[in-house]
C-alpha cells in the first residue's frame, strides 16, 4: 500500500502544474486511481469485517483456484498433445478386420484367416487335421496321425500370446518398387536384424560375410549349388553329395535342375579315393531327420552347411558356426513357413555375387512384404530378456522337450520299435546343460518282418516319411514333432495303440 500512495501522490503533484481544462480533466483521472487503488488495496490486505466478508472470501478463494490449476491443466493438455498416440484413419478398418476374424472360435482345433474362403460373406474356420464342422469342435473318427511333414504349427500358440508385439499393418502403398534401400534387393533393417540375432544367439558368425536372401532355404539350396560349381564350360561337372540319412531336397533339386555345371552323385560313404576337389557336399547340423551334429567327411569339399535346425529349441548351441557358406531359414526359427524366407551367410565375395546374380534372374529377390513381415518378427524376438521361460527359443525348447520326453518313453517301452541315441548337452544360449528337443524323431522298426516301417506306421493310422527318400534303409521312417498340438496328441495315441497290440502279441 505505501507504494501505491506514493504513486498517488505523485501525480496528485504533477497535475497542480497543470492549468485549465487540462487540469480539470487530469482531477478526474486521479480520482478514478484512487478509487481503483482503494480497491486493490483491499484485495490485498482481505476484506475487513463487513457484511460482504463472504463474498470477498470466495472471490480470493476462487483466484486462487485458478492459479493453482492453471499449471496442472497446461501439463495435462501438453502431455496429451505430445504422447497421446494418434488417433487411427487408414488402418483402423483393417485393423478391426483382423482382430474380428482373430475373435472367431474354432474351438481349440483351427482358426480363421483373413484372407480365408467367405461363406455367405463371413469368414468361417479352417480346421486342423482331423477335425470338422463350424468350429472345428467335431473329431474325425479313424483319422491318421500326420507326422509327415515338417510343418511348424507348435509356435502357433507362441504367437497368439504375443499377437500384438508381432502384428503387422501393411500399407496398400508399401515398397510397390522392384528396389529396396539396400543393394541387391535386400532390406537394410533386416539384414541388420539378422546379424543381431546371430549375435544374441551365438549360433553363427556373421562379422565380415556378406548376407543373401532367399524364398526360404529352399531357393537357396540350388543358388549355393550353382555358385560352387564350375564355369559350364568345364571339363567335367561339380558332384554334389550328402551323408546318410540327408534331406531330400538335395538330391531331387540337383537332379530336376539337371544342369551341365553340376549333377547329385549320391553319398559320401561312396565316393572312396576320389579327387574331393571338384565336390559340393552338403553337411546338415543338425541334421535332418535325426538331429545329430555334424562336419564335412570329405576333406578339400566345397561344404554347403545347413543350419535350419541350429536354434536353441531344437539343438544345444556348443559355438558359433564358422562356415564358409551356411543356409538358415525363418520357417524354423520363428514357424513361419509360409513367409518363404531364408539367408545364406557367405564369406566369399565371389560366391557371395554368383548368389545374386542366380538369385535376380530366378526371382529378382524376395517379396518386400516378406522382408516387412520378417523384420517384425525378428525385432519381437530381440525385445525378449535372453533365455526366459516366457521367450520364443524357451517355450519352442520346452514344447520340444515334453514332446521328445513322451514320445521317447513310450517308444522305450516297446521291442517293435527305437529312435535315434541322444543325450543332454550343455548349451551356451541357455548356460546349462539341457535335455534333448529334436525336431524329428528317427524311428526304427526292429523286427525282421517289418521292413517297410512307413507301411507297419501307415497300417496302425501313422503317416510318416519313408527311409528310403533319405538315402536310408526302408526299416527307417521320419516321424515329425513340430506340427501342431494336435497333431502330436494323435501321433501319440496311434503309436501308444501300436505299442499295445504288440505287448499283448507278446504275451
Amino acid at each position: 500500500m505505501v507504494s501505491l500512495q506514493i504513486g498517488v501522490c505523485s501525480t496528485q503533484a504533477k497535475a497542480s502544474n497543470i492549468k485549465g481544462p487540462h487540469r480539470t480533466r487530469k482531477l478526474m483521472e486521479i480520482k478514478q486511481i484512487n478509487m481503483d487503488s482503494s480497491h486493490l488495496s483491499k484485495l490485498i490486505e482481505g476484506p475487513k469485517e463487513s457484511n460482504n466478508t463472504k463474498a470477498y472470501s470466495s472471490k480470493y478463494l476462487f483466484c486462487l483456484f485458478l492459479l493453482l490449476c492453471s499449471p496442472c491443466l497446461n501439463f495435462f493438455f501438453i502431455s496429451r498433445a505430445l504422447f497421446q498416440s494418434p488417433e487411427l484413419s487408414w488402418s483402423s478398418r483393417a485393423a478391426t478386420e483382423a482382430e474380428a476374424v482373430a475373435a472367431l472360435s474354432c474351438s481349440g482345433h483351427g482358426s480363421a484367416f483373413v484372407d480365408g474362403i467367405l461363406v455367405d460373406g463371413k469368414h468361417v474356420c479352417e480346421c486342423n487335421a482331423c477335425y470338422r464342422g463350424q468350429d472345428c469342435s467335431e473329431f474325425v473318427q479313424g483319422c491318421a496321425a500326420d507326422a509327415e511333414s515338417g510343418d511348424p504349427l507348435f509356435l502357433e500358440p507362441y504367437w497368439r500370446q504375443h499377437a500384438a508385439s508381432s502384428a503387422v499393418v501393411v500399407a496398400g502403398w508399401h515398397r510397390m518398387s522392384y528396389q529396396t534401400d539396400g543393394d541387391y534387393f535386400i532390406s537394410i533393417e533386416l539384414e541388420r536384424h539378422i546379424r543381431r540375432l546371430h549375435s544374441h544367439v551365438g549360433n553363427a558368425i556373421t562379422d565380415g560375410r556378406f548376407i543373401v536372401f532367399g524364398a526360404g532355404s529352399t531357393q537357396l539350396i540350388n543358388a549355393a549349388v550353382h555358385a560352387l560349381s564350375p564355369n559350364s564350360s568345364a571339363s567335367s561337372p561339380a558332384s554334389v553329395v550328402a551323408s546318410v540319412p540327408y534331406y531330400t531336397v538335395y538330391r531331387t533339386q540337383t537332379e530336376f535342375f539337371n544342369s551341365r555345371a553340376y549333377e547329385w552323385k549320391g553319398v559320401t560313404s561312396k565316393m572312396g579315393g576320389e579327387v574331393a576337389a571338384n565336390f559340393i557336399e552338403f553337411v546338415t547340423s543338425p541334421n535332418n531327420p535325426d538331429g545329430r551334429l555334424q562336419q564335412p567327411v570329405l576333406q578339400g569339399s566345397s561344404v554347403i552347411y545347413d543350419h535350419a535346425y541350429y536354434w536353441p529349441h531344437f539343438s544345444a548351441v556348443k559355438a558359433p558356426a564358422d562356415g564358409d557358406l551356411m543356409l538358415f531359414t525363418i520357417s524354423k526359427l520363428t514357424g513361419h513357413a509360409g513367409s518363404r524366407f531364408g539367408w545364406a551367410i557367405v564369406k566369399d565375395e565371389g560366391v557371395y555375387r554368383r548368389m545374386l546374380s542366380y538369385l535376380g534372374i530366378n526371382t529378382m529377390g524376395v517379396s518386400r512384404d516378406t522382408h516387412l513381415r520378417s523384420l517384425k518378427l525378428l525385432k519381437a524376438m530381440l525385445a525378449e530378456e535372453r533365455g526366459a521361460a516366457g521367450s520364443i527359443f524357451g517355450f519352442a525348447f520346452s514344447t520340444m522337450r515334453e514332446r521328445w520326453h513322451k514320445l521317447n518313453k513310450l517308444v522305450s517301452s516297446s521291442d517293435r520299435f527305437s529312435l535315434q541315441q541322444m543325450r543332454p548337452e550343455y548349451c551356451s544360449y541357455f548356460g546349462k546343460i539341457r535335455d534333448p528337443s529334436p525336431a524329428y524323431a528317427w524311428l526304427k522298426c526292429e523286427k525282421e518282418e517289418d521292413r517297410n516301417c512307413h507301411a507297419v506306421l501307415r497300417a496302425g493310422g501313422i503317416i510318416s516319411r519313408a527311409g528310403y527318400k533319405f538315402g536310408a534303409d526302408n526299416r527307417y521312417a521320419r516321424l515329425s514333432l513340430i506340427r501342431s498340438q494336435d497333431d502330436f496328441d494323435l501321433l501319440m495315441q496311434r503309436m501308444g495303440a501300436l505299442v499295445t497290440k504288440e505287448k499283448a502279441r507278446n504275451m
